[in-house]
């Protein structure tokens, strides 16, 4: 049985060659990059190296990077620094589709003395700017709006999104976490504020990740201690993983072409083949904006977890949704914000895939998914199509 990994929007397998990179930071370089000595010395070089490979990832400057321990603690970071950076503004905006990590967040914040704003999405998952322009008031501490979906991929416009938010004089937070390594970014060219990538979304390991933040951005420290990350982030610095994170991203700038090139057409070949060999199916998403990676396809009258099981059997890794709500039975909060009829929000699946995926990998989900479809038809409650 071939195994086949299409779940890489809920985490990717470390790059060799950041496992590589990382391995001597386990044994014989193992100082402390804080201590003044030769053997913290020598670790604190490798430091600023990946900073700065971070960094070119994103256009931006070194000094702009700190490293966190993931994408929803550099999301935490963002939202509660400013809050407490801006305490005589009460209001926050957000979307009904962002990753948790940012919504229940946003979300718990409105039980305790802030007014939340949650943007709506129209049937492509995209926003109407005109509605977050109106809702942006003089009370506006933060607008906190995803870069790309993680279920669906569709990409929204943070450089537009930026110049109003700017315009208005709130402050900018964009989760990357999804984007980051996959699509072009570059921090001279949007107003975004704060930013939140995430290590394990591009071949670093889980358990680090990062924020970007603009000179002269006000931001209450989240963790507060000693002098690590200019004071933003303290805590002894993980030092292999903050190495590979900067491997991986050395790597991302290398394979976006691939992304934008190679892994689209194996999406947009599975995508057309399972929407010819099953009836009743839809993609969920505008499908013109969205990550190269990224397919999420809804099949009417099956559900979602049943797809997932037997696909399990053989072999083929996916999703029905974000990784972080997976154990939930609730249907896709994305796709009920999107309206996607209740019969085919159930039958939800998302594959995403990464640059170790090939033909071989689309055929053999080409070959198999269909057949599993039609079963799972046949034994519904609903009949089959």
């Amino acid at each position: 049985m071939r195994n086949v990994y299409a779940d890489n929007n809920a985490t990717t397998r470390v790059a060799p060659e950041v496992v590589e990179e990382m391995l001597p930071y386990f044994s014989e370089l193992y100082g402390n990059p804080s201590s003044m000595h030769y053997f913290g010395g020598q670790v604190e070089k490798k430091l600023i190296e990946a900073r700065e490979k971070v960094a070119s990832l994103l256009n931006c400057d070194p000094s702009e990077i700190i490293f966190t321990s993931c994408g929803t603690e550099s999301d935490s970071t963002a939202i509660q620094g400013t809050v407490e950076s801006y305490p005589y503004k009460k209001h926050i905006i957000t979307t009904r589709v962002e990753h948790p990590a940012v919504l229940n967040l946003c979300r718990h914040l409105s039980k305790n003395g802030y007014k939340l704003t949650e943007l709506a999405v129209d049937k492509k998952g995209c926003l109407d700017l005109s509605e977050l322009e109106n809702a942006i008031v003089d009370n506006t501490a933060i607008v906190s709006i995803m870069c790309a979906n993680n279920e669906t991929g569709v990409i929204f416009p943070i450089e537009e999104i930026g110049e109003i938010v700017k315009s208005k004089g709130a402050v900018f937070h964009c989760d990357a976490v999804q984007a980051t390594g996959k699509i072009p970014l570059d921090m001279s060219k949007c107003a975004i504020d704060l930013l939140s990538l995430s290590g394990h979304k591009l071949h670093a390991p889980k358990g680090i990740g990062a924020l970007y933040i603009r000179k002269g951005a006000k931001l209450t420290p989240f963790i507060i201690g000693g002098h690590q990350e200019r004071g933003r982030r303290a805590g002894t610095e993980n030092v292999p993983y903050i190495i590979g994170l900067g491997k991986a991203s050395e790597l991302a700038m290398k394979h976006i072409e691939d992304g934008n090139t190679r892994i689209k057409a194996l999406r947009d070949r599975l995508e057309k083949e399972l929407l010819r060999k099953c009836t009743n199916t839809r993609t969920n998403g505008d499908t013109e904006h969205r990550l190269p990676n990224t397919t999420n396809i809804s099949f009417e009258f099956v559900e979602g977890e049943a797809i997932l099981l037997m696909l399990s059997q053989k072999g083929i890794a996916a999703s029905s949704g974000s990784a972080c709500t997976s154990g939930s039975l609730e249907p896709s909060h994305v796709l009920r914000a999107m309206g996607i009829p209740f019969t085919f929000v159930h039958g939800s699946l998302r594959l995403s895939l990464s640059r170790y995926n090939n033909e071989e990998d689309i055929d053999y989900i080409i070959e198999h998914l269909p057949p599993i479809i039609e079963r799972l038809r046949e034994i519904s409650p609903f009949g089959k199509d």
